[in-house]
């Protein structure tokens, strides 16, 4: 995590003194397990929660003691034990440090799944407000990056929708994989330790008792969490590069807002580049990264062994927190998008009509003309307009082949814009369940 790509709200999910609270009251909540069970006395587990609750934890006296156990839990133990105090002895009895580690870790990604939920639900709210804007605003669809056939602004939004929609469904199944708790001791066999006690910290830390945790929950749920915030980043790249491409000097049929008093260039004063969408790339390969590795941890010896460790302490702070500045930057990108309609129509007209090609290619086909000579037909009348010599309907209209098919009247009738959109309020309503 760096300041730069960093919010506050994020941030604090990772930081030292939120993670020794989670510990802190994974720990307290088992006591109360214990103490209910007659495992330990009563006295002692409120006591733990008296002292312990409203504590501010000594960072760097944990660090201190880490320098010399080597052990980051029993650094904190031996912490919290100086702040509760002989009934300290009562805590984590029967537990190992992966009970609280692991659910800690879970905690947190539940957490952090919230926020990127909410960034979600941000960036959909954006995207429909600027699709139904544009819902009818004609451009030209590319494929390959050529002119291809007309769509509208609005549904170049819509597609992005319903691709963020699937993103959020994705995110709140993955929360819900990761709500997971182990409280069940070396190796898993609760042999130490009632499974009754990690029923009751599931319920109090918001989670679910994990059904065979072998000493660590297993990593294929964390694989998947990891793997949808990857697929998210991709989604959020997407539409980046789409701004990016739109933006070209060349096409220039949508732009970033660009904020008075702002700087394009050190060079060149005139430049307005697409800063923010290509900053949104970066980031999101920073996200995806992280897919890898998330996946490589889901192979561990036997029981447990720590080598996911030393990754999680990376990838889940920097996963999360980049997501969800990439979200809020995306977000607010589309919220001020510069959109040029005039631009969109001139680019429109740009070939000549060219793009109306395929209707006259069906015409001449249902007129009785074989596809191999209808293809030739148009083909040949395209191919002097895309080298910018002459229009596209006067040329089928001097096409003595053409004409043994098709009138004036019937040639002039494809070249109608309005005919490739006659079909956007069904998309729309697949997409918001509105027109």
């Amino acid at each position: 995590m760096i300041p730069r790509y960093t919010r506050p709200e994020m941030a604090s999910i990772w930081e030292p003194q939120t993670r020794f609270k989670i510990w802190f009251e994974i720990e307290a909540h088992a006591a109360d397990a214990l103490a209910e069970l007659g495992v330990i006395p009563r006295e002692a587990a409120r006591t733990i929660w008296a002292k312990g609750k409203d504590a501010t934890f000594d960072v760097a006296r944990i660090d201190e003691i880490e320098r010399e156990t080597k052990h980051d839990v029993i650094a904190f133990l031996t912490h919290l034990a100086e702040i509760v105090g002989p009934e300290a002895r009562f805590v984590h009895q029967g537990m190992t440090s992966s009970d609280v580690l692991d659910t800690c870790l879970n905690v947190q990604l539940k957490r952090a799944a919230d926020l990127l939920i909410a960034d979600l639900d941000r960036v959909l709210a954006a995207l429909k407000t600027r699709a139904f804007e544009h819902k009818m605003t004609p451009t030209i669809g590319r494929s390959h990056g050529i002119h291809a056939e007309p769509v509208t602004f609005g549904l170049k939004l819509a597609y992005a929708h319903a691709e963020f929609a699937r993103a959020r469904a994705r995110l709140v199944a993955a929360r819900d994989e990761i709500s997971t708790c182990a409280i069940s001791g070396a190796v898993g066999t609760f042999a130490q330790i009632d499974p009754r006690v990690e029923e009751h910290v599931a319920k109090a830390m918001g989670l679910r008792p994990e059904p065979v945790s072998t000493q660590v929950i297993p990593r294929d749920r964390h694989a998947i969490y990891f793997a949808t915030l990857g697929v998210i980043a991709a989604s959020v790249e997407r539409l980046a590069v789409e701004v990016r491409h739109l933006q070209r000097t060349e096409v220039l049929e949508a732009e970033e807002f660009f904020s008075e008093g702002q700087k394009g260039s050190s060079a060149m004063p005139h430049k307005r580049n697409p800063v923010l969408s290509e900053n949104l790339s970066g980031l999101s390969r920073m996200v995806r990264a992280y897919v890898t590795p998330a996946l490589e941890n889901v192979v561990l010896w036997h029981e447990r062994d720590i080598s996911h460790s030393s990754a999680e302490r990376m990838m889940a702070p920097d996963a999360t927190v980049t997501l969800d500045f990439a979200l809020v930057r995306l977000a607010g990108l589309i919220e001020k998008l510069l959109v040029y309609p005039q631009n969109m129509q001139k680019n429109l007209d740009r070939l000549g009509g060219l793009v109306h090609s395929q209707r006259v290619l069906i015409a001449l086909t249902q007129k009785g003309a074989s596809r191999e000579d209808a293809y030739k037909f148009v083909q040949r009348n395209a191919m002097p307009v895309w080298r910018g010599e002459g229009d596209f309907q006067t040329l089928l209209k001097q096409d003595a082949d053409v004409k043994k098919y098709l009138t004036d009247a019937e040639i002039e009738e494809k070249f109608d814009l309005g005919y490739h959109l006659k079909h956007v309020d069904t998309i729309f309503r697949r997409v918001f369940g509105e027109v």
